[in-house]
């Protein structure tokens, strides 16, 4: 295929037989735009790159791609692309030519900045993530699973879910990547099984010293600090931890180790600074005890 501009369009209605829309064969990113600069940008085509050679499909030109974050619009959006494969072949046999059809949808936005400096209560989810290597670390449209697990609570207080995969591993967030601190160390889950390895998380392994580990949920008993966080809403300190019943199992409070992640994730994506006196007003106001 060769593509042409007329190939990407703004939002509008999906062909019945679009096989992203029937069978999730795509790949999407979400992309931070801040006065039409994209955030993260080279590692959001990297990723798009990676996940087409995956699946197969043709790449979208560059020159193309490049063009969109101007069209966004003014102040802070979100710029979402999705990228299926087309319409066409007969049940889940490819077309013997695929035209893949790209559509953006950029919308303002508005973080949930609470959340930086107050923390959040997460819980773990019952359902458990599929194993399948040729998809891990991709953002591709099959998202059911998390779809499901966040049908698991509508407590507005709980801000994510954890998930595992089917062997009891760590994985990540619904939406978010997951990090912790354990003796001084930081860890994120290896997503060599499954799981998104998100724009931001790939950039904080980049700069800091974040060891990727196969752990069980029990790892997190161990943990001085726990972090959630994507390209979008950046770093959220986590500081409390539910079970898939509601039960508290864990509480952190908001301290100095909880700064340095975050100062490190913000300053990539244009967000404030974590304040120190945010963080120790917290932990004043916080009367569970620290791991």
């Amino acid at each position: 295929m060769s593509w042409q501009a007329e190939h990407i369009v703004a939002d509008e209605g999906v062909p019945f037989d679009d096989r992203g829309l029937s069978y999730g064969d795509g790949l999407f990113e979400t992309i931070l735009v801040r006065d039409a600069r994209p955030v993260l940008w080279e590692a959001h085509m990297a990723r798009l790159a990676r996940g087409c050679e995956r699946l197969g499909i043709a790449p979208v030109p560059r020159a193309l791609l490049d063009a969109l974050p101007d069209r966004a619009g003014d102040g802070l959006r979100v710029l979402k692309l999705t990228l299926t494969r087309g319409s066409g072949g007969r049940g889940y046999r490819l077309p013997d030519a695929p035209e893949p059809r790209l559509r953006w949808h950029a919308a303002p936005f508005a973080p949930a900045a609470e959340r930086w400096t107050q923390g959040v209560r997460v819980r773990h989810c019952r359902l458990a993530l599929g194993i399948q290597p040729q998809l891990a670390g991709l953002k591709h449209l099959n998202r059911l699973e998390n779809v499901m697990a966040r049908a698991e609570w509508q407590d507005p207080d709980i801000a994510e879910g954890l998930l595992c995969d089917a062997q009891g591993r760590l994985v990540e967030a619904t939406c978010m990547n997951l990090f912790w601190q354990r003796q001084g160390q930081l860890e994120t889950p290896r997503l060599s099984r499954c799981g998104v390895a998100g724009t931001l998380r790939d950039a904080l392994c980049q700069r800091l010293e974040v060891h990727e580990v196969d752990a069980h949920p029990e790892v997190l008993e161990q943990a001085e600090a726990v972090w959630l966080g994507n390209s979008v809403q950046g770093i959220w300190p986590v500081k409390r931890l539910d079970d898939a019943h509601g039960n508290a199992r864990m509480h952190w409070r908001l301290d100095e180790r909880y700064r340095a992640l975050q100062a490190e994730a913000h300053a990539l994506l244009g967000y404030p600074q974590p304040s120190a006196s945010a963080t120790d007003d917290n932990r004043q106001q916080d009367g569970d005890p620290s791991t």
